[in-house]
Parts: structure tokens; C-alpha cells; sequence
């Protein structure tokens, strides 16, 4: 699988893009790359990546994110550390965007960095098992107003769509027709589909550029 510099990883609220990015960042690891993963979600989810922060450490991956993350101080603030991301091109850097437009914003300050550049790719990771995004074209509006926050328009589209730990390989395959229904009215590809590991073995030549997953788990 081919990789950017810089990859971006965005969609609507739930869509389970930060353990993607978690997960993302480890393979890069594992490619030998020097890697570092930056939370950009000033939005307050559930799950935060310093939620794997003794994975992440543990792997070598450098995080960048703010010092009240997995607390309950809710503090629109970035860390000033997301610069180094580009200062520093030797890294393979992951950034975990917040949700939808409004968490989409805090992207674009860095936006003209990302695309001067011009090694980075910006996926939009679908869940159509989310209340927001049950069909593509509802997808390709959250899609749209995202890329008008941060200016950076998407290149890639990550199937995500689940049911959490309660999905089954037959939920996963239901999905892939709105997902390249999304990839056909966007005009962009599929770059994969994820699937938690369990499930890949089930789904092996039925679905291609498969991505196991490691559920993340929550720091309490």
C-alpha cells in the first residue's frame, strides 16, 4: 500500500477515524519509517489517540497532542509541537482530524504547509452504520463541507463502516456498494476497507486492499 509524507484522516463524528490513524501509524512503523501521530481534535470525543499512548511509545511513534487530552478540561487549543510535523520531513507524520466541519477548522491553518509540500493524501473515512451518514450521498456532503473548513480536498475514501464489536463479515460486505457508490459520485478511490483482524480471515478475496484493525481501548 502506498503512502504519503502527511496523511490526513477525516469524516463525520464517530466514523472511527482516530483509531484508524492509531492503527495507520503503527503500520508505517512496522514499514521502518520514523513515524510521528498528531491529534488535531479539538471537538472533545470519546476517544483520543493519547488514549494509546503506551502503544504508541512502546512502538517508537512520536505523539504530538494536547496536554488535556483524556481529561476533562475541554480546551479548544492545539499544541505548538504540530508545527514540527512540518518542519520536520523525515517523519511520516498521521494526523487524526476532528470531526466534521467544525472540527475540520483547526486543520486549516496548516493547510498551506500541507500543500506547498504536496506529499500528503486526505482520506475521508466512512462508516454508512453512522445516523449522519447511512447512504453516499449524505457522506458527500459532511465530505464537502469538511474540505471547505480546511481547504485540502480529499484524495482517498477508507471503508469504515461497522457496528462495533458486534459486526459481522456479512454487515461489512453490505457495505461496500454504498462505498464505491461514495467512491463514484466523489470521484476518488477506495484506498481500503478496514475490518477489525478477526474478520479478516472471513473476508479475504471477497473484498480488496483489506486493513486489520487493533480496536483502541479507552484510558478511564
Amino acid at each position: 500500500m502506498q503512502s504519503k509524507r502527511i496523511t490526513l484522516l477525516a469524516g463525520h463524528y464517530g466514523s472511527g477515524k482516530t483509531n484508524i490513524a492509531v492503527n495507520y501509524a503503527m503500520y508505517l512503523k512496522n514499514l521502518g519509517k520514523d513515524v510521528v501521530i498528531a491529534d488535531l481534535d479539538i471537538v472533545n470525543p470519546y476517544f483520543r489517540t493519547r488514549d494509546s499512548i503506551n502503544e504508541l511509545t512502546q512502538a517508537g511513534i512520536r505523539l504530538i497532542s494536547s496536554e488535556f487530552a483524556s481529561s476533562n478540561v475541554d480546551l479548544p487549543a492545539l499544541p505548538q509541537d504540530v508545527y514540527s510535523v512540518f518542519d520536520n520531513r523525515s517523519e511520516s507524520a498521521v494526523l487524526d482530524i476532528g470531526g466534521d466541519d467544525r472540527g475540520a477548522y483547526a486543520l486549516g491553518r496548516y493547510a498551506d504547509f500541507i500543500k506547498n509540500e504536496n506529499d500528503y493524501e486526505m482520506l475521508f473515512v466512512f462508516n454508512c452504520y453512522r445516523p449522519l451518514t447511512p447512504t453516499a450521498e449524505d457522506a458527500l456532503e459532511i465530505m464537502r463541507e469538511i474540505e471547505a473548513a480546511c481547504k485540502i480536498s480529499f484524495t482517498a475514501i477508507v471503508n469504515n463502516s461497522n457496528l462495533g464489536g458486534i459486526t459481522t463479515p456479512e454487515d461489512v460486505l453490505s457495505s461496500v456498494a454504498q462505498a464505491e457508490r461514495l467512491s463514484e459520485i466523489s470521484q476518488l478511490p477506495i484506498k481500503m476497507t478496514t475490518v477489525t483482524a478477526d474478520l479478516v480471515t472471513n473476508l479475504n478475496g471477497k473484498i480488496s486492499d483489506l486493513f486489520p484493525l487493533t480496536l483502541q481501548s479507552k484510558i478511564v
